[in-house]
């Protein structure tokens, strides 16, 4: 997750007893009964996955290190009955952000410029691109969605939702922009479609693509092309980071700080007053193992110097979720951000899932490195082309056999 970017830069969060209603409206959309985060979530690569790779279509995109939300287009319903547009970034959490700007506007297609989408779900990352000789730019890249116009798109392939985002919520306002540029410095952030590659086009991921990004990256997403949209845990959505960039997402429980030493000056007592609180405490990393079950998985190891990068922080820490990887001695360490400070996840609410860190673990002992990929891309390539001529050859065949029926009807 982006530290230089938040949901509150661009949005207002809006109070959780406002929010229900839309959260129902959600979950009625998509057919659910509950009214949780409905996003989708990546299992981690490891070997077993090339076999995966080469079974079926996958499309591959870099991993984008921004804030994964949710975009969702819809309505408020105003006093007399009429309806106006409304626009709510989601985040993990499963909080709203309204984006209070009348100029952030998606019309229908062929339609009125003033029409509006409603209920319609989007699935996307918003990052901060930066260039060395402009301003940064807000963009929101969309890769999935879920809804569009109040139908389901959740048994739909992948290559349907992507397309009818393009041509049903991006191309019209791309259009709208066209005939009306000065909106264009009047919206709070751009929406585009991420790239999407076919999976064997993994050396030009490593040499054209990911040196050249405006923004931050770790790794890289392999999706099914002709998968349905699943809500949790996707198989179908493998995510790959290089061995080093492995991490999970625990929750710090924070133990007892050790004791003061007394030079043998005591009277055999000791009490809170005799801790340490300067020096480093015990300190533990729980996993998520579901109805709100937190259990301690490992000792996090903190050396003295990141100990006192903690503290330069003056911020609490327990409870917080905070991003760990395992290091060459098998000790599980946090995350830094560029001023050494712990990496925190405060956009989630939950360590991951204990089946989540299996798959990362076996993800972490199963190591695939990015030669591995390149190694294998040419496989991946043959694979995909076996499956395109023989569904060319079945499409051909189909259509031999509908204009020879065509024909003895005719006769």
């Amino acid at each position: 997750m982006s530290g230089l970017l938040q949901l509150s830069d661009v949005a207002n969060k809006v109070p959780n007893e406002d929010i229900e209603m839309f959260r129902d409206r959600i979950a009625d959309l998509l057919n659910r009964k509950s009214r949780g985060f409905p996003g989708a979530q990546p299992v981690s690569f490891s070997k077993k996955h090339f076999n995966e790779l080469q079974r079926a279509d996958y499309y591959l995109c870099e991993k984008t290190d921004g804030i994964r939300c949710l975009l969702y287009l819809t309505y408020f319903v105003e006093n007399d009955g009429s309806r106006r547009e409304a626009c709510f970034l989601i985040d993990r959490k499963n909080d709203y952000y309204h984006i209070d700007n009348p100029h952030f506007h998606f019309p229908l297609p062929g339609q009125d410029p003033s029409s509006f989408h409603v209920e319609t779900l989007l699935d996307g990352e918003l990052v901060l691109d930066s260039y060395p000789s402009r301003r940064s730019v807000r963009r929101y890249l969309v890769f999935d969605c879920l809804a569009m116009d109040g139908q389901s798109l959740l048994q739909k392939t992948l290559d349907k939702r992507i397309g009818a985002v393009k041509a049903k919520v991006i191309e019209p306002q791309q259009q709208l922009f066209k005939k009306y540029p000065e909106e264009i410095q009047e919206q709070p952030f751009e929406v585009a479609a991420k790239d999407l590659q076919k999976a064997y086009g993994i050396e030009m991921m490593f040499r054209d693509v990911l040196p050249n990004l405006p923004h931050g990256n770790d790794g890289l997403v392999f999706t099914c092309r002709t998968s349905e949209y699943s809500i949790g845990t996707d198989q179908h959505i493998i995510k790959w980071k290089p061995p080093a960039e492995n991490t999970i997402d625990f929750r710090l429980q924070l133990g007892d700080f050790p004791r003061l030493s007394t030079n043998g000056h005591t009277n055999g007592e000791m009490d809170e007053d005799d801790n340490d609180y300067s020096a480093c405490p015990e300190l533990s990393l729980l996993v998520n193992h579901g109805s709100g079950r937190h259990q301690v998985f490992a000792p996090l190891y903190v050396t003295d110097d990141e100990w006192e990068s903690v503290k330069s922080m003056n911020a609490p820490i327990d409870a917080r979720i905070i991003e760990c990887y395992k290091d060459a001695s098998q000790r599980w360490r946090f995350k830094r951000e560029k001023d050494g400070t712990p990496r925190f996840r405060d956009d989630k609410n939950d360590a991951n899932h204990i089946s989540t860190v299996e798959s990362v673990l076996e993800s972490i002992e199963d190591a695939v490195s990015e030669q591995d990929l390149l190694n294998r891309s040419a496989e991946i390539r043959g694979s995909w082309k076996r499956r395109e001529q023989h569904e060319t050859e079945q499409r051909r065949a189909w259509e031999r056999e509908e204009a020879d029926r065509r024909k003895r009807v005719a006769e």
